[in-house]
């Protein structure tokens, strides 16, 4: 064979050394197997896991923000797709994020990544630090921790048979699995872009950031739902300041969702994708992204210009956003001004206008309202956000003289009608002056000022006063210093019994009632009632949905109050209600919760026929594992054992995913390590107590047996005492136990016995486990990580049970000790949420 000539050799050394040149500028990393590690640091390379080592790119701006890259993915000769660990430039903190970055030449002729332009967030409102890791699992789940460790954010796809990541030429980081079918993505969880294909579902929302260097979500957001698009403002409560309402029947559509198609962005409600788009805003040309800003406005950004296209022009003008102007501000134009009254305020943080003469709460006369005609403000949008409907301006103006925190009331009423809709905003915004009116209906803004003249009456009286307490000085002088020993000691009282429990809530957001409120809507949307005190439904300032507990009472309320705080407050489990915060302020005794949005297990299980909701046999054997597992936590995981004491549907929670969650501590009980009992007086809910209530000797084996009912509530589908059943079995217990004895529990089954999903030996399994936490003799019982090993297969069911039950004597005595004791411990605290 002819050997090759030196001039061949050198053409094929020529084209090695392009194609690694060509590599060196031009890197497409854009797939990952498992398992991987990459460690936020800036170093040329890292070692990741077998079999690979990583080539780790970095590009920095002179100033402003740059990204670590991990993974990149080209589109095109000079624009690439990248994730990877993004920092402001401004502090030692990282997201884990997507971004788009061009390839430029810098002055010495080098190609360089530059131009970062943020699409996605895994951990916006939560960085991480240099040295922190991103980390392919073996198990397929992909986490982000801090340098100490600390979990910060997952996908949550352990065990779900992921093979590897990748990023699409669409911008879309996919973990896929062997066949190449997609376990998780980018896509499916948008933070405050879109690109092009992608969809924002009904029940999503684009949460805008804080500013253009502060990537966490900010107080703007905008969400579609099967009525439409809309977008709020959060303050103290959200404020809507746009909507696009859909036609038709809304009931009969399956799917509602926004997405940018061929440079056009349309509102879809359909079931599948219909030809021709139901609502379209904007066309920009060549869309490379659309983003939701921190001030509010839905902009297309184009490829190849600096310009952007803002898709919500053709509805709403410059003024209607919220923060168009500062607070109190008028907006004419895009101009900011401040009424007559109000001078622009020279404090930084407050971008707006303040009174001359602060109004102080002195009464309702020593305020007046003064009048600013055509004032408009932006949620005129929400008819709902209206405090007063069909009333005048007389009544609108009583409304805000009335109420000492507000500053603004705005009337707003058709022409040629004296009666309109009265808004009362909190906190005041922008607010919109427009000479030419808007369409059908005016409106005026009454702001609030002091009334001089009564502010002069006021000043001689004090005068007066003065005089008067110089002639009787002398006397009065004995009286202040025996008052003042009285206030001594009754201040020492109070601070004993009410002292704002600042020993028993620290660690807790502390709450002002004002605050809660607010938040609150002055308490209108109760969502369940019980002994001590009733739930509302809230938003705090961060947009998050809460559940406000407000205990009525304050002297019987105090220690379910303390014992609630210092029980749950410390104590973290996906299958517990989180305690949020706490307001302690004189008589107001209230606690925050983690809004749980699908309410309590009763209803699940309990409901009508009209209206019981169908729980399918996978998701009853998870509710049962998932209150397993939060009890088996209390019983022996926390620093101290908790017996819950009031196990109940009513106190089982229900989230979005139908994941259940423990409530209700307020009747709970701490219990040292080394204490084998509890003497106490009985506690809970008749129906749910365990024999040994009788005797007062209780463990955590009370919580056991409750939990048995409950177990078996959920299985048979039906409550355990109910006398709407036949006459003959109306106790659900004694007729379990009598089927259980007989071998015929599948006779128990609820309305879930034609799941395909069901399996007859294993709902049967579950039964008999029930059986076993229902043992008289409370020693007999299992713990409940002994429940939770039972549910997942590793452990068997003793196989010798006591299929008696506790007789009627010892029933009807727990039933008569609960009755005498119901005024001093509830049986429901704060009831279903």
């Amino acid at each position: 064979m002819a050997l090759p000539s030196v001039k061949h050799l050198l053409k094929l050394l020529i084209i090695v050394l392009l194609e690694n040149l060509t590599l060196a500028q031009f890197p497409d990393y854009h797939t990952v197997k498992i398992p991987t590690t990459w460690i936020n640091n800036n170093v040329s390379s890292i070692n990741v896991t077998k079999p690979l080592t990583w080539p780790f790119y970095s590009f920095n701006q002179s100033s402003g923000p740059f990204m670590r890259i991990l993974m990149l993915k080209e589109i095109g000769k000079d624009m690439g797709y990248a994730c990877g660990f993004a920092s402001n430039g401004e502090d030692d903190s990282f997201v884990f994020s997507i971004g788009i970055i061009r390839l430029r030449q810098d002055f010495l002729g080098a190609q360089r990544w530059t131009d970062l332009e943020l699409v996605w967030f895994a951990n916006r409102n939560h960085p991480i630090h240099e040295n922190g890791t991103l980390q392919l699992l073996q198990d397929g789940d992909l986490v982000l921790k801090d340098v100490d460790g600390t979990l910060v954010w997952s996908t949550g796809t352990a065990n779900k048979f992921v093979s590897g990541i990748k990023m699409m030429d669409t911008g879309n980081l996919v973990l896929h699995d062997m066949y190449n079918q997609t376990v998780w993505q980018s896509f499916d969880h948008p933070t405050d872009a879109l690109l092009p294909g992608q969809k924002l579902r009904s029940g999503q929302r684009l949460a805008a950031r804080v500013s253009s260097s502060n990537w966490s979500e900010g107080n703007y957001y905008i969400s579609v739902t099967n009525q439409g698009l809309f977008a709020f403002y959060i303050s103290d409560k959200p404020q809507m300041y746009f909507k696009f309402l859909v036609s038709g029947e809304r009931d009969s559509f399956d799917e509602s969702y926004v997405k940018a198609v061929n440079g056009t962005l349309a509102l879809y409600i359909s079931s599948t994708e219909p030809n021709e788009p139901n609502a379209v805003f904007s066309r920009p040309s060549r869309m490379k992204y659309l983003r939701y800003d921190y001030d509010g406005h839905l902009r297309a950004y184009t490829e190849g210009s600096d310009q952007t296209n803002d898709l919500l022009a053709d509805f709403i003008g410059l003024c209607d956003y919220p923060t168009a102007c500062g607070s109190l501000e008028l907006c004419s134009n895009g101009i900011c001004s401040c009424p007559g009254p109000l001078i622009k305020s020279n404090d930084r943080q407050n971008n707006g206008c303040v009174e001359v003469s602060p109004v102080e709460c002195d009464g309702q006369r020593s305020h007046r309202m003064d009048r600013a005609s055509d004032v408009y403000y932006f949620n005129y949008v929400d008819t709902d956000a209206a405090a007063l409907r069909g009333t005048d301006e007389e009544s609108c103006q009583e409304l805000c003289l009335k109420n000492c925190s507000c500053k603004v009331v705005l009337f707003r009423y058709f022409t040629n009608f004296s009666s309109g809709d009265c808004y009362l905003p909190s906190p005041v915004l922008s607010l919109i002056i427009d000479g030419k009116g808007r369409s059908v209906y005016e409106s005026s803004a009454f702001i609030k000022l002091p009334n001089d003249a009564e502010k002069g009456k006021s000043t001689a009286t004090r005068r007066t006063g003065i005089i008067a307490g110089l002639t009787g000085g002398t006397v009065l002088l004995i009286a202040l210093t025996v008052g003042i020993l009285i206030a001594f000691n009754r201040k020492h009282t109070l601070q004993e019994n009410n002292d704002d429990y600042s020993g028993e809530i620290s660690g807790l957001v502390r709450f002002s009632y004002e605050q809660l409120k607010m938040a609150t809507w002055n308490f209108q949307k109760k969502l369940g009632q019980g002994g001590f005190g009733s739930v509302y439904e809230g938003v705090i300032r961060d947009g998050q949905k809460v559940a406000v507990k407000v205990l009525d009472g304050f002297g019987q309320g105090k220690r379910e109050f303390l014992a609630e705080v210092q029980t749950i407050g410390s104590i973290h489990h996906v299958n517990l209600v989180r305690l949020i915060g706490v307001c302690a302020e004189k008589e107001h005794t209230i606690l925050v919760y983690d809004f749980v949005s699908n309410g309590s297990l009763d209803k699940w299980i309990f409901g009508t026929s009209s209206t019981q909701f169908t729980l399918d046999w996978k998701i009853r054997r998870k509710i049962i594992h998932d209150i397993a597992k939060g009890l088996a936590y209390l019983h022996e995981e926390c620093m101290q054992r908790i017996v819950h004491l009031d196990v109940k549907p009513q106190n089982i929670l229900l989230d979005e995913n139908l994941c259940a969650k423990v409530s209700d501590f307020g009747l709970a009980k701490l219990v040292d390590k080394d204490q084998s009992h509890i003497v106490t007086r009985i506690r809970g809910t008749p129906g749910y107590l365990a024999p040994e209530w009788c005797s007062a000797f209780i463990t955590e084996k009370a919580d056991v047996y409750s939990f048995g009912i409950v177990a078996m509530e959920i299985l048979c589908g039906r409550k355990n005492v109910d006398y709407s059943h036949s006459l003959e079995h109306p106790h659900l217990l004694s007729l379990f136990m009598e089927k259980a004895e007989n071998n015929q529990l599948i006779d128990m089954m609820g309305n879930y016995s034609d799941d395909p999903q069901c399996n007859t030996s294993e709902v049967i399994r579950m039964m008999k486990l029930a059986v076993w936490c229902l043992q008289n003799d409370f020693t007999l019982r299992p713990s409940m990580s002994m429940v939770v090993k039972v549910i997942e297969g590793t452990m068997d069911i003793e196989s010798q049970l006591d299929y008696s039950i506790p007789n009627s004597q010892t029933i009807a005595a727990i039933k008569r000790v609960a009755d005498t004791t119901t005024n001093l411990f509830p049986s429901i605290l704060s009831g279903p949420r």
